[in-house]
């Protein structure tokens, strides 16, 4: 879902300020404070949440290991419908029927068993031109020097989807939305692709398609 916001947060009757996210499974809470500090994180798996509430603004989850309530103000009815109706990771990528799709670089065996499933025509390797939609996995720095290559691979209303490892230092979120910027790309979704990777889409501009 990749669904974010700074907000309130009440954990063990203890009033907190940080950053809530709502993922495609899973829903996340991360006090915010100076470095070098010992910070709570929450991490709420859609499996694990007993029951859900909305009350004045606040989300209340009851969850296998206790409540979290979050600070949403309206969004906090919205929150509630996707918790209990979560959409595929499919749908979130933008993956419809029979759609035809171009892998390259590593991806993991349950993403291809889902596009199969879905009817989608996967074409391995280097994409061909006008592609409507690429997923690429980028382990490091290096592997982002591809991008302005597959760029130039897509259709003019294409997507090119970067999956990269989750909190690294040897490629971030930085490098990935640096690497699209330069080959003229613009960013405009992120996604929980995995517990273990990000996924970013980028898109040609408007004004240059």
């Amino acid at each position: 879902m990749g669904q974010q916001l700074e907000t309130r947060a009440y954990v063990a009757g203890k009033l907190l300020t940080g950053e809530a996210l709502l993922e495609t499974d899973y829903i996340l809470y991360r006090q915010s404070g100076r470095k070098n500090t010992k910070l709570l994180r929450v991490k709420v798996a859609f499996a694990d949440v007993k029951s859900l509430a909305a009350k004045d603004g606040w989300l209340v989850v009851r969850h296998a290991a206790g409540t979290l309530e979050l600070e949403l103000g309206p969004r906090a009815e919205k929150w509630i419908e996707k918790i209990r109706s979560p959409k595929s990771r499919l749908d979130k990528l933008g993956v419809v029927n029979g759609a035809r799709v171009a892998l390259t670089g590593a991806q993991d065996t349950e993403f291809r068993r889902e596009l199969a499933a879905r009817g989608a025509e996967c074409a391995e390797g280097t994409p061909s031109k006008d592609s409507a939609l690429i997923f690429f996995g980028a382990e490091s720095r290096p592997d982002l020097a591809r991008v302005k290559t597959l760029s130039s691979r897509l259709a003019s209303s294409g997507a090119l989807w970067i999956l990269y490892p989750k909190g690294q230092k040897h490629i971030t979120e930085n490098d990935v939305i640096a690497a699209g910027r330069a080959a003229g790309l613009k960013d405009v979704k992120v996604v929980g692709f995995s517990p273990t990777h990000t996924a970013l889409k980028f898109v040609i501009p408007v004004a240059n398609r």
